[in-house]
């Protein structure tokens, strides 16, 4: 199936998506934070906890959290499940130092780990995670088939995948304003605060190319994954994928 997302990237159409995606994150990582609750007003936290709610009911004891950029899931999971050992991992070093810093002002460093690597092409031994969770990251990756590959060879038999990525509203009406918040007024606030403009106009461009709902179910089928299925949030601003291996 083709993947259109894979062909958005942020500044130029011929150079590498990850190296770019990479360069974008490590350019808004200081204002990544305040910028994704005041654009989000807030709910993004919220769409994080009922994540968190869905991964609490497997009881895990060990949880990779993926494109953890600043850690905000794995904070919140950490919170959550105090119990579990959590690792994030992030291409953006820029990102993980911010998350670092959060990490140890909260005294969670002996609960998070967060390690810089590439979600295609993970440093995790087979069969190492009870669950892997995902916070707005796989729409960045520059091969979705092969990043979810790798969190089911890294997931333990029977574990499960938790997957948050925006998706397109079903009713016409709602997809016509987010539409139009996400392509004519995020990407000016974001001009004015994080000084790089393309950044939010690449966030616009690559939710529209994400495949949402059932083609992503597919994908995750591929990927090698069972019993999907996902969960609307907010009238379809973004969903919950869940998959098991």
């Amino acid at each position: 199936m083709e993947n259109k997302a894979e062909k958005v990237k942020p500044y130029s159409a011929e150079k590498d998506k990850k190296q770019q995606v990479e360069k974008m994150f490590d350019n808004i990582a200081g204002k990544y934070d305040f910028l994704n609750h005041l654009l989000s007003m807030g709910i993004d936290k919220s769409w994080r906890m009922n994540l968190i709610d869905l991964l609490s009911g497997i009881h895990p004891a060990s949880i990779l959290d993926v494109a953890t950029g600043t850690g905000d899931l794995a904070i919140q999971t950490s919170k959550a499940i105090p119990d579990a050992k959590i690792t994030g991992l992030d291409i953006s070093r820029g990102m993980l130092e911010v998350g670092e810093r959060k990490i140890a002002k909260q005294n969670l460093s002996g609960k998070i780990k967060m390690i810089y690597g590439d979600s295609e092409e993970m440093p995790f031994p087979d069969n190492t995670f009870d669950a892997v969770s995902v916070a707005f990251g796989v729409r960045n990756f520059g091969n979705l088939l092969k990043g979810l590959k790798e969190m089911n060879r890294v997931l333990k038999q029977g574990g499960k995948v938790f997957i948050l990525e925006f998706s397109k509203p079903k009713s016409p009406l709602f997809r016509f304003v987010f539409n139009s918040y996400f392509k004519y007024v995020l990407p000016v606030i974001g001009k004015i605060t994080s000084k790089d403009p393309k950044a939010y106009k690449y966030l616009f461009e690559s939710v529209q190319a994400f495949p949402s709902y059932e083609d992503f179910l597919g994908i995750m089928k591929e990927a090698g994954f069972k019993s999907n299925n996902y969960k609307i949030q907010t009238l379809g601003i973004c969903s919950i994928y869940i998959g098991e291996k």
